[in-house]
């Protein structure tokens, strides 16, 4: 029996930001388990200059990921989409260790399988330093609020 992750592709306009604002929700999360079950057993991806394969790989990832970049709060929004394919573009503030902030932009290319799990993920991704007062992602941690601004609606 297949996994399931609706919805399913072919994506419309509706679906397709239906399938980023899970992922945004998931990834806020900042649950490493949780995110790796919306991906493929075999999964690849390209996250900056990492290349990984299957959800063990992309939870631990994320595990190293979230123990370095603290308070991470993302926004992602529908680039474009056509079939089992989806672009995000998506920006996150998180601050390291010694309370240095930053505000890290990036863009997603994703390819789903038939039942909605991403088997494809390239990730292009800038950090840029932000001072503190700088930050536009105040929310408590976790799922950002329904009223809160998308990406262009901030102007990033």
């Amino acid at each position: 029996m297949s996994e399931s992750r609706p919805p399913l592709p072919p994506f419309t306009a509706e679906t397709a930001a239906q399938k980023a604002r899970m992922a945004e929700d998931a990834w806020n999360s900042r649950d490493p388990a949780r995110v790796a079950l919306a991906y493929t057993a075999d999964s690849r991806w390209r996250n900056r200059a990492e290349f990984l394969q299957g959800r063990e790989a992309i939870q631990a990832f994320l595990a190293r990921k979230w123990a370095r970049e603290l308070d991470y709060r993302l926004i992602k929004e529908v680039w474009a989409f056509h079939g089992n394919r989806i672009a995000v573009r998506f920006a996150y503030e998180w601050h390291d260790d010694s309370g240095s902030w930053f505000r890290s932009y990036g863009n997603e290319n994703w390819e789903f399988d038939e039942h909605g799990l991403m088997r494809l993920r390239i990730a292009s991704i800038n950090d840029l330093p932000i001072a503190q007062a700088d930050r536009k992602y105040h929310w408590p941690l976790g799922r950002r609020p329904d009223d809160h601004p998308s990406l262009s609606a901030l102007g990033l």
